[in-house]
C-alpha cells in the first residue's frame, strides 16, 4: 500500500510538471478537463484483488515499478523500415504513429485518405474540429471512480482523433500504431477519440507493439462515439513486450440504429487488462464483439466487457477465445444488462478456453442482468483441454502429435480470426498464434 501510494504521489507530480509546460498551449476546456481528472485521480484508490471487478488480476508489480514519465521523451531513431511488420496493407496512407505514447508526424502518413475524414493528432486537431473534440473527449470514459482511465485523463497531451463526418463511407482502413520503444521502465497514455457522424462508415485498427522486450507501462483510453446509423468496424490488437503491463479502456456510445463491431486480440504482456465498456443508448442498434486471447509462459490477462442495453430492439453479439500454454492465466469477466424496458433484446455471450498445459488456469464469469420481459439472452463458458480422440483420429491419418495438436489449436482460434475481414490483419494473426505458440502447420 506504501508502494502505491508513493507511485501515485509520483503520477500527481508528473502531472502538474506536465501541466506547467501546457500551460497558455491549449484551450481552457481541456486544461480544466485534464484538471478535473487529476484531483479524480488523486482522491482515488488504485484496484486491489479485494475489489470485486479485480479479484482475479493483481496489479501489485505494476505499482512496485517506478516508471518514467514519457511527456517530453521522443524517439527520432525509429524508421518506417522498423516498424514495416506492422503496418496494415490495406491502410497504407492512411495511418497515424505514435512513438513511446508521442506523435511522429515522420512517421505517419495520411496521402491516401479522402479529404472527407479527419484523421490527425488530437493536439493538432483544426480549428474546425474543435467543438466535436470538445463535445466528445472525456464524455464517455468516466475518470471519476476509476484510477487508471483519471491517469490518462489527467496525462492528455497527444493522442489520435478520427471522424467521419454524416453520410461519409471511406473505404480505406484508418491505422492508429502505438510503438513503445523503452529502454528503461516508462509509462505512456495513448489517447484515441474516434467520432463516427451519422450514416457513415468505416474501419479503425488500434494497435499496440513493442520493438523491444523491456518493462514498460502503457496505460490506454479509446472512446468511441457512433451517431444514428453509423457502422464501424473497429479492430484492437494488442501485441506489447511479455515484460510489459498493459491496462486499457474503451468505452463506445450507440445511438439509434448504429452497428458497431469489434475484434478485440490480446497476444502480449506480463500483466494485460482491457475493459470494454458499450451503451446501447436507443433501439435498433447492434453490437458485435469478438475477441481471441493466446498467453503462454507466466503472461497474465484479463478480458472485462460491459453491455449496457437500454432500449428495445437492440441486439448484441460476443464470443472470446482463449488458448493458454505453460502457467499463464487468463480472467474473462463479460456482463449484460437488459435494463427496464429494453424489450426484444436479443443479447447472446459465450466465452471458450483452450488449456494446452496442466498447469495454465482460467477465471471465466459469464454474468446476465435482466430487467425487463420478452427477450432473449443466453450466456455460456467452457474451459477444456485438446480431446485424445482428436489427436487419436489425426495420428490414425498419418499426422504427427506435434502437427495434429498445431492443427486443432489453430482450428479453435481460427473461429474468431475468420471473421476479421482485413486479409493482412487475418494472416498476421495466424502467423503470430503458431509462432507463440512453437507450433507450425507446415508440412514436414
Amino acid at each position: 500500500m506504501a508502494q502505491a501510494a508513493k507511485e501515485k504521489e509520483n503520477y500527481f507530480l508528473a502531472y502538474k510538471l506536465f501541466a506547467k509546460t501546457r500551460e497558455g498551449k491549449d484551450p481552457a476546456w481541456l486544461e480544466n478537463l485534464r484538471e478535473r481528472a487529476a484531483s479524480s485521480f488523486e482522491a482515488l484508490d488504485f484496484p486491489t484483488t479485494r475489489v470485486e471487478e479485480w479479484k482475479y488480476t493483481n496489479i501489485a508489480p505494476v505499482l512496485k515499478t517506478a516508471f518514467r514519465q514519457m511527456f517530453d521523451m521522443g524517439v527520432h531513431d525509429v524508421t518506417v523500415e522498423r516498424i514495416e511488420p506492422f503496418l496494415c496493407a490495406e491502410a497504407r496512407g492512411s495511418r497515424l504513429v505514435f512513438i513511446n505514447g508521442l506523435f511522429s508526424r515522420r512517421l505517419s502518413d495520411l496521402s491516401e485518405l479522402p479529404e472527407s475524414a479527419a484523421v490527425s493528432n488530437l493536439s493538432e486537431v483544426p480549428a474546425e474540429f474543435a467543438k466535436v473534440v470538445s463535445d466528445h473527449l472525456g464524455v464517455y470514459a468516466d475518470y471519476r471512480d476509476q484510477a487508471f482511465t483519471a491517469l490518462n485523463t489527467s496525462a492528455l497531451g497527444d493522442g489520435a482523433f478520427v471522424h467521419i463526418p454524416e453520410g461519409k463511407v471511406i473505404e480505406k482502413p484508418i491505422h492508429l500504431l502505438f510503438v513503445s520503444t523503452a529502454s528503461e521502465p516508462t509509462v505512456s497514455h495513448p489517447r484515441v477519440l474516434i467520432v463516427a457522424g451519422e450514416a457513415s462508415m468505416a474501419t479503425v485498427i488500434e494497435s499496440y507493439v513493442s520493438l523491444g522486450e523491456d518493462t514498460y507501462f502503457t496505460n490506454a483510453v479509446t472512446e468511441v462515439f457512433a451517431a444514428p446509423g453509423a457502422k464501424l468496424d473497429h479492430y484492437r490488437l494488442q501485441e506489447e513486450s511479455e515484460q510489459a503491463f498493459h491496462i486499457a479502456t474503451t468505452q463506445v456510445h450507440q445511438e439509434r440504429g448504429s452497428n458497431y463491431t469489434s475484434y478485440s486480440i490480446s497476444l502480449g504482456g506480463e500483466i494485460a487488462r482491457h475493459n470494454l465498456n458499450v451503451a446501447l443508448t436507443d433501439e435498433a442498434i447492434e453490437t458485435t464483439i469478438d475477441g481471441l486471447y493466446v498467453v503462454t509462459g507466466n503472461q497474465h490477462t484479463d478480458n472485462h466487457t460491459v453491455i449496457d442495453h437500454q432500449k428495445p430492439h437492440c441486439a448484441s453479439h460476443q464470443l472470446y477465445k482463449g488458448i493458454l500454454d505453460g502457467r499463464s492465466r487468463a480472467v474473462f469477466n463479460g456482463k449484460v444488462f437488459v435494463r427496464e424496458g429494453a424489450l426484444l433484446t436479443d443479447a447472446r455471450q459465450l466465452n471458450k478456453n483452450l488449456l494446452l498445459s496442466p498447469e495454465a488456469h482460467v477465471d471465466t464469469k459469464p454474468e446476465l442482468e435482466i430487467f425487463a420481459d420478452d427477450v432473449k439472452c443466453s450466456h455460456g463458458a467452457t474451459v477444456g483441454q485438446l480431446e485424445d480422440e482428436e489427436l487419436f483420429y489425426l495420428a490414425s491419418r498419418g499426422l504427427s502429435p506435434e502437427r495434429a495438436r498445431a492443427l486443432l489449436t489453430y482450428g479453435f482460434a481460427e473461429d474468431v480470426i475468420s471473421k476479421i475481414k482485413l486479409k493482412s490483419v487475418r494472416e498476421q494473426l495466424d502467423k503470430i498464434v503458431l509462432e507463440k505458440l512453437h507450433q507450425s502447420l507446415e508440412v514436414e
